[in-house]
């Protein structure tokens, strides 16, 4: 039974690889969102106690399964490929950036920043055609055009509405496309750099855990064991969409991922008590626009490449 059961993904793969990174790419976007309502069940941390849990616990999960699937050594030697000053710095530079934006996603919920951070994801995209339409001299299609231009009006009208946008839209969307260009310089897979993040931050984490309230989780045995689901979903969350990523096409996993910040707002407005009133729409409405538009983009791309073919 263990062995037919261990054979089901390979099988699946072979059979419908695009369906099955479908199915990643989904069941990764729901846990995703999954850890982002997870504060619900800590209520006795803070958003960045969480946080740290999360990341020592997820360092833990994820050092275990390069262990037992094998790919400890992969990491470790496409790591050792990063060489010379340059390399370095561009490969160790953005790992505050991932911290500070993994801090933000588990202390947000909990600190009544969940719209604005959800906001920031639905964002993100747009800023990373701005990155390279900046930094890679790419050119930007008519409908790319046009959600940069409902986008600019969206934050605009936010702006005229509020007086502001929130810190913490604008740190999401405008500090992670500098982590993924930066990595983008260095070749080595997500998996490794994320490992190698986290091994960075993990042990920050733990000694500050060590320094100050440890014992609140390690003397409950219901806490320590919800802490530790925390680093199984993430690990679980990254590696699906890890594979997903590696099964299909770019622009069908780049439209699947939009259902992150879907999900992620959807929870905001419901179970985490996020503001959102009428007089909103019109600012969100047209973000919202703005990703439509790249969405059909992407599905306009995807056919002319098909066609190509």
């Amino acid at each position: 039974m263990s062995s037919l059961s261990l054979s089901m993904p390979s099988i699946a793969i072979k059979q419908s690889p695009v369906a099955f990174g479908v199915f990643l790419a989904i069941f990764s976007n729901v846990l995703f969102a999954v850890l982002y309502g997870y504060g619900k069940w800590l209520t006795v941390l803070s958003g960045t106690q969480i946080f740290l849990w999360r990341m020592v616990m997820m360092w833990l999960c994820l050092t275990v399964f390069l262990m037992v699937s094998g790919r400890l050594a992969q990491v470790k030697q496409e790591l050792s490929t990063i060489k010379g000053v340059d390399s370095w710095l561009y490969f160790v530079a953005p790992t505050p950036i991932l911290a500070s934006q993994l801090w933000l996603f588990m202390w947000a919920p909990v600190h009544g920043q969940s719209v604005q951070v959800a906001m920031g994801y639905f964002l993100f995209p747009l800023a990373m055609v701005l990155a390279g339409c900046w930094l890679f001299g790419e050119k930007l299609s008519a409908l790319q055009k046009m959600a940069v231009l409902l986008a600019a009006m969206g934050v605009s009208s936010e702006i005229w509405r509020t007086g502001s946008v929130s810190w913490a839209t604008l740190w999401v969307c405008g500090t992670y496309p500098i982590y993924y260009v930066m990595r983008r310089k260095v070749a080595v897979s997500a998996l490794a750099g994320l490992f190698f993040d986290v091994s960075i931050i993990a042990p920050v984490c733990l000694a500050y855990l060590s320094m100050t309230d440890i014992g609140t989780v390690g003397t409950s045995g219901i806490l320590l064991a919800k802490v530790f689901g925390l680093g199984v979903i993430s690990v679980l969350a990254i590696l699906s969409n890890v594979e997903a990523s590696r099964l299909l096409p770019v622009s069908l996993f780049g439209m699947l991922g939009y259902l992150e910040p879907v999900l992620l707002f959807g929870l905001s407005v419901t179970l985490l008590g996020g503001v959102f009133d009428v007089q909103m729409f019109t600012s969100y409405g047209l973000i919202w626009l703005a990703v439509v538009c790249l969405i059909v983009q992407g599905i306009w791309h995807k056919k002319s490449v098909d066609n190509t073919l």
